[in-house]
């Protein structure tokens, strides 16, 4: 039995949509991140048993009509289609399911990710042909609703699914989150067989690379992060050190030119001993000298952990920072304090690690000022890279609720990006237009990257570093649009 997987195309006129992001675009700098998710449902299914087709439109990019194209010469047979979905693409996508259901009637149709993960019930009524939402991780709830297909039961009975039927919508219990994450297929052999890992980009990494999981859930309460809140939970869940480095070995037995790793994890770094084993695996088996990683690492990683991992090849880590204003801080429930901050840095220049920073503006109790504040914190803290993008309240987060009971949001899902498919502000602060709050990001963004002394750091880092500086000229020159407007 065939189970289609499905990124729909979406903006693709204006490049590579990139539904995996935590605010999902069309990203400035080019990056485009694998569909973490879909792929490893997909490579569940395969595991299974099951015939498995993967389109990721967005990745060629695809237009929609050429999507249909390819759906139409490979769909035959199908039992199952998966659709991928965002939520500023979440009506492209409910209508590439729509379309879906309407040339194969006979097939069960599901929308997967996070958006119908918070709204399954608006997510399906807004659907005229749509069969059923899978909500929260949906590997097993895929793999479920195949098997009972494929065995002549009834796919509405698994749990995790919203449905309708007779038409009426209904919910059944929560499928529960997994646990044991050593039994998921490896994600690179998945990507071996079925994609071109060189359609992807990480700006921050050097190319080409690979991304994947090494665990589950995030124990951080940040009120903003919709991944935890409507995806994995808050239990952070994990690979075994063993199974990691394994998958490692396999990217570098399969894939010679591969020249990054980046752990997608929230909280790669949370377990310390977990970090030290992988990292002496990793040069057990020679794997820092096969290749550079990064991870996402909060700011309470520290010294003797940052140069353990310096040792066993990383050379970047992604602390989301946010503000310059401990109230903001608080308000957004991060847990983390500027000293932190101000000291991971530290030591991570010590340790010889650079560091992509993340800053974010719009949050509750946020002021002209207080952006000001985080600008002033972003170039006194001078990290080799920073991000910085308005705050976009995603259904089923904290953020949301907060910005929806207070009036804060003005317009639709499709509002969430521009009409090129860069990213956009819905949001109307006190004292603080969306607009605003955009145009600060550009400008900060410009300050950041035009200024002389970093110019001329990126220059010396690229002349020890020949791979950073090609990975550098890559994004930048994605990103000279934007900086020289």
């Amino acid at each position: 039995m065939k189970v289609f997987f499905v990124n729909p195309s979406f903006k693709a006129e204006y490049g590579k949509f990139s539904r995996e992001n935590r605010s999902p675009t069309v990203t400035r700098s080019g990056t485009l991140y694998y569909p973490l998710w879909l792929i490893y449902a997909a490579a569940v299914c395969e595991k299974d048993g099951f015939e498995v087709e993967f389109l990721d439109a967005p990745a060629k990019p695809m237009t929609g009509q050429e999507q249909y194209d390819y759906i139409g010469s490979h769909g035959f047979g199908t039992k199952l289609f998966v659709v991928n979905t965002s939520t500023p693409s979440i009506v492209n996508d409910t209508d590439v399911a729509d379309h879906l259901k309407e040339h194969y009637p006979d097939a069960f149709v599901m929308l997967v990710g996070t958006h119908p993960s918070a709204l399954p019930d608006e997510t399906l009524a807004n659907s005229k042909l749509l069969d059923a939402v899978a909500r929260h991780e949906y590997d097993y709830i895929v793999r479920d609703a195949a098997r009972a297909i494929r065995d002549g039961k009834d796919p509405f009975a698994v749990n995790g699914l919203t449905y309708r039927k007779d038409g009426e919508i209904k919910s059944n219990p929560d499928m529960p989150y997994i646990t044991e994450l050593d039994e998921i297929p490896f994600l690179a052999e998945f990507v071996k067989k079925h994609l071109n890992y060189k359609d992807y980009f990480f700006a921050a990494g050097e190319y080409p690379e690979v991304q994947l999981f090494t665990g589950r859930g995030c124990m951080a309460r940040c009120n903003f992060c919709v991944y935890p809140q409507t995806m994995h939970g808050h239990v952070y869940r994990m690979r075994s050190a063993e199974n990691v480095v394994a998958e490692l070995q396999y990217i570098a037995d399969n894939f010679p030119d591969v020249r990054e790793i980046v752990f997608e994890d929230d909280t790669f770094t949370i377990k310390k001993d977990r970090i030290f084993e992988i990292c002496r695996l990793m040069q057990e088996k020679g794997l820092n000298k096969k290749f550079r990683w990064l991870c996402n690492a909060r700011v309470n990683l520290d010294l003797e952990t940052m140069k353990v991992m310096k040792a066993a090849g990383c050379h970047l880590i992604i602390p989301g920072i946010e503000s310059g204003s401990q109230q903001i801080l608080n308000n957004i429930k991060k847990g983390t304090k500027l000293e932190q901050v101000h000291q991971y840095v530290k030591n991570a220049k010590k340790a010889g690690l650079q560091i992509h920073a993340c800053y974010m503006v719009g949050n509750k109790g946020e002021t002209k000022e207080t952006m000001e504040e985080t600008l002033s914190l972003a170039l006194e803290l001078n990290t080799d890279t920073a991000q910085f993008y308005p705050l976009l309240p995603f259904p089923g987060t904290e953020a949301y609720l907060w910005a929806k009971e207070n009036g804060y949001i003005h317009g639709g899902y499709m509002d969430y990006v521009k009409e090129d498919g860069t990213i956009n502000c819905l949001l109307e602060l006190p004292g603080l237009t969306g607009e605003e709050m955009v145009k600060f990001c550009d400008d900060a963004r410009k300050k950041y990257y035009m200024r002389p002394s970093y110019i001329w750091h990126r220059i010396v880092m690229g002349i020890k570093d020949p791979a950073d500086m090609k990975r550098s000229l890559k994004a930048f020159k994605n990103i000279k649009k934007y900086l020289l407007k």
